[in-house]
């Protein structure tokens, strides 16, 4: 305790932070708790799908709608060979990959031509997208289903409006050229399309993180735990986002987020939309937010699912500068597209989005990172003036470590559970570890990079902001 006396306003000013703080962390917690339930007995109902991508063949493989894969992909010449191999041999009946090159300043055009004997061809439009000029589209010799696109860059939702506008197939697949889907990974993800009655708009696949994994060919050889810390944690963040947020809002058609890294869509819907926005540094949960406004100003009965099976494996940050950049990223786009679809917001037109799933993501996105920081501020300091007790910090100090680390060790039980990908036990407890230290350091990082991403925001800041990557690990 210190002896000099706080000034009244100032104690007034960290009293309000500091429960406004409580108040949030509590319902943040209240709704994470409701999601690992919701998630729990959503994977207690289900049908579980076939262990084995030969059941899942035999099952469906007369079923499966053709699909139209778009990878774009800028200045990836060191990594795109492996990636459109691994999309090729993708185990799916009918497919093409349509290769989307945004305006490279490296060899990558020239490396796909060169590798895949590509010959330039005339290739009709099906779908008018706003998307940037293309400068020639290519097909393979070697391999009849893979087209490459060239165009002018125009970034990552530019680069999928011209892949959709070209596609052929009544489902396409979105994905980041860098990342891996396990080859049976496209069969599963679309298995809900397969006794569809024409309602289902998209699907999200389970995204993991690769750091540390051994990759040879395209494809994950061996899962491997990540050596530093920081991927650690975002393997945490990655399960409780995609096993128990997404498969609990999923379970009530109430999923808002698919991620660009992979997903699903009915390529139809897309195109109702006008396919991707190029204003907005979050396209993927923007045109999630669309497909929900579409349909529901359209009274169509319609739905999103999501296939909690791991399909898809990506690179995370491994340094504080890149994920300081991912997380800002992330956070303006969740502000634009709130911005953009505000009249959705307690709107009974739009159902459960409106009255539910949008104001949690304002809870989340808005209240949530500037109140949750300011409660970690004022609790220390209204301690340390001897205006809250060692009861109230240390009850403070429960609610954000105990609960929040309970919340991931149930995270971590479900998982095992039901898919078991943790390679070994020494693997889960460090992974448990990971649950705890996070909370001293790595949690109030990220809220400082979220408040990052408003200030860029306020400013209207579209520039991109990078995120370094390291590589995969060959094997």
């Amino acid at each position: 305790m210190t002896d000099i006396a706080l000034h009244p306003i100032a104690g007034n000013a960290l009293m309000t932070a500091a429960t406004f703080g409580f108040i949030v962390v509590t319902l943040r917690n209240v709704i994470s708790t409701a999601q690992l339930i919701g998630a729990a007995r959503a994977f207690q109902t289900r049908i579980k799908p076939a262990r084995r991508s030969f059941d899942l063949w035999t099952r469906y493989a007369d079923l499966a709608l053709p699909v139209s894969v778009i990878a774009p992909c800028f200045n990836e010449a060191l990594s795109i060979i492996d990636s459109v191999r691994a999309l090729l041999a993708l185990e799916y009946p009918e497919h093409e990959v349509i290769v989307v090159n945004d305006g490279s300043k490296d060899e990558t055009l020239a490396t796909l031509i060169a590798e895949f004997d590509l010959v330039r061809v005339e290739r009709e439009r099906t779908a008018a997208l706003d998307h940037k000029p293309v400068l020639g589209i290519y097909v393979s010799r070697k391999h009849p289903g893979l087209v490459v696109i060239d165009k002018e860059n125009g970034r990552k939702a530019d680069a999928v409006n011209a892949g959709i506008a070209y596609a052929t197939a009544p489902l396409v697949c979105v994905i980041d050229a860098d990342s891996i889907i396990e080859p049976d990974g496209l069969l599963r993800a679309t298995e809900p399309f397969m006794a569809d009655d024409g309602s289902l708009m998209a699907v999200g696949g389970a995204i993991r993180i690769a750091n540390g994994s051994i990759v040879h060919g395209g494809h994950v050889r061996q899962i491997k735990l990540p050596e530093g810390w920081l991927p650690r944690y975002q393997i945490l963040e990655y399960l409780r986002a995609f096993l128990t947020a997404r498969v609990a809002n999923a379970r009530i058609n109430m999923l808002l987020l698919i991620s660009g890294a992979f997903g699903i869509f009915r390529r139809s819907v897309l195109v109702e939309i006008g396919g991707y926005r190029h204003d907005t540094v979050g396209e993927d949960l923007e045109v999630v937010t669309r497909i929900h406004r579409h349909m529901r100003e359209q009274r169509r009965p319609y739905r999103i699912d999501f296939v909690p099976e791991v399909v898809c494996w990506t690179e995370a940050p491994f340094d504080w500068g890149g994920l300081r950049n991912q997380r800002s990223r992330w956070e303006q786009g969740a502000l634009e597209t709130l911005v953009r679809h505000r009249h959705m917001l307690f709107n009974p037109r739009y159902g459960r989005i409106g009255m539910v799933g949008l104001p949690i993501l304002v809870l989340e996105d808005v209240l949530g990172p500037p109140l949750e920081l300011a409660g970690y501020l004022a609790i220390p300091i209204l301690y340390a003036y001897g205006i809250v007790s060692a009861d109230v910090a240390l009850a403070f100090l429960s609610l954000t470590v105990l609960f929040g680390t309970a919340l991931s060790l149930g995270t971590l039980i479900l998982e095992e559970v039901q898919l078991r990908r943790t390679p070994s036990a020494r693997d889960l407890a460090m992974i448990g570890v990971a649950a705890f230290v996070e909370n001293f350091g790595y949690r109030q990082a990220n809220l400082f990079f979220r408040l990052r991403g408003m200030w860029r925001f306020a400013r209207k800041d579209s520039s991109w902001a990078a995120v370094p990557r390291a590589g995969f690990t060959k094997g």
